[in-house]
């Protein structure tokens, strides 16, 4: 259990490989911790279209190429007015037409984002100006105020401000602001590619149950999870209950990350740790104190590919994806860690006498609620989750902090 100061790719603080019992029912936060070295290693960014950017983390921070805005612009539709009222109507101004200087006395009718006239002391609002003859009016409460309605130059950053830190993620907002900010290429991390490799002879990909047979849950439920971490999913495919073809499987992948499904424990076809020592793998984690979940693999391949094995019981696997998959994925996508979400207990959450216990919560007024359906096998308290609770062996009484994880 000495895993404390475990570098990446199973090797201790003095760079030796890691003896089995060092990496054997590690903690909770060590077996986070432990997957999170091993995604760590240094990649070229790549320097892509902002449309091809979509779903990648940013490499790089995002600096602003300009001022936001670049220029003094209109924030309503009405007037630009100079000096104080009543002013003469000169014509209009929409957006992106050049604008000449506005004379003092003077308006021009101007469009919501158009460019301020040189000259221009404030914005009128339409519904608050008034046409006599041959003069505009303010009929604004209070009078009109110098600025008012006018967003200045540089009112959002100024050029060379650091917008986003690297490590963001890239979603619709973060495109927008690249391409507010002048920016046509956004440097970002390789997403790391995944195959899930769903184990068992008992597993049917469509249609009911039947004697002996059950439904593949974890396909489903694995791969859009996989995909939100900012992973490629490279396919889904299954994998009988012999050694050969697992062992083949886990040595001709050519994902980056190799996600397998049961076959972690020691039954009589559980070979995936035969599997691995076969393919010359380094284990990192050989189960983790948590409940459920207990038997989780993490390991090292020799090419500097990774495999998470989960077990194959769907809460269970869930377990494993939080704690050993999705912070290796992250890292390798160049995701920024995110801090801790932390919300009281509405009522006591039973714990495990000894590990972390995982247990699907709902939020409400007063807290984290606990969910049934909880057991390894099932996903109906799952189905109705907004989060995982981290709760530490003995449980954690009503009104005490208790870490959230989220569910997508």
């Amino acid at each position: 259990m000495a895993a404390r100061g475990a570098g990446p790719r199973g090797l201790g603080a003095a760079g030796r490989p890691l003896a089995a019992a060092e990496v054997r029912d590690l903690s909770w936060p060590q077996a986070r911790e432990t997957a999170r070295r091993a995604g760590s290693r240094p990649v070229a960014p790549l320097r892509v279209e902002l449309a091809e950017a979509l779903g990648r983390t940013l490499a790089e921070p995002l600096t602003a190429l300009t001022d936001l805005p670049a220029f003094d612009t209109s924030a309503m539709d009405g007037w630009a007015v100079s000096g104080p009222g009543p002013w003469r109507p000169a014509g209009r101004l929409l957006a992106g037409q050049p604008a000449g200087v506005l004379a003092d006395g003077a308006a021009v009718e101007i469009a919501t984002g158009a460019q301020l006239p040189p000259g221009a002391t404030a914005v009128l609002r339409r519904e608050h100006g008034l046409l006599d003859g041959a003069l505009l009016h303010d009929r604004a409460p209070g009078g009109l105020a110098p600025g008012q309605d006018v967003r200045p130059r540089g009112q959002e950053c100024h050029r060379g401000d650091q917008l986003l830190p690297a490590g963001t993620p890239v979603g619709p907002s973060v495109l927008g602001l690249a391409a507010a900010s002048g920016h046509d290429l956004l440097a970002v991390h390789r997403r790391p590619t995944v195959e899930l490799l769903v184990l068992g002879d008992e597993l049917l990909e469509s249609g009911l149950p039947r004697p002996g047979r059950v439904r593949d849950a974890l396909g489903p439920l694995l791969l859009p999870w996989l995909r939100a971490a900012g992973a490629e999913v490279l396919g889904r495919r299954p994998v009988r209950d012999d050694f050969g073809l697992l062992r083949d499987a886990v040595r001709h992948s050519p994902a980056d990350v190799v996600v397998t499904t049961g076959g972690t424990a020691a039954g009589p076809v559980d070979f995936l740790h035969r599997a691995l020592e076969a393919a010359g793998a380094r284990l990192l984690v050989d189960s983790v104190a948590v409940r459920p979940g207990h038997p989780m693999v993490l390991a090292g391949l020799p090419d500097g590919r990774h495999l998470v094995g989960l077990p194959g019981n769907p809460l269970a696997a869930v377990a494993g994806t939080v704690t050993l998959a999705l912070p290796l994925l992250h890292m390798l996508a160049g995701r920024a860690a995110a801090g801790p979400c932390v919300t009281p207990a509405a009522e006591p959450l039973p714990g495990h006498p000894r590990d972390t216990r995982l247990l699907p919560v709902r939020r409400s007024a007063r807290g984290a609620v606990p969910l049934a359906f909880d057991g390894p096998a099932m996903l109906r308290g799952l189905a109705l989750a907004e989060a995982l609770a981290v709760v530490p062996p003995g449980g954690v009484p009503a009104g005490a902090p208790v870490e959230l994880l989220p569910v997508p």
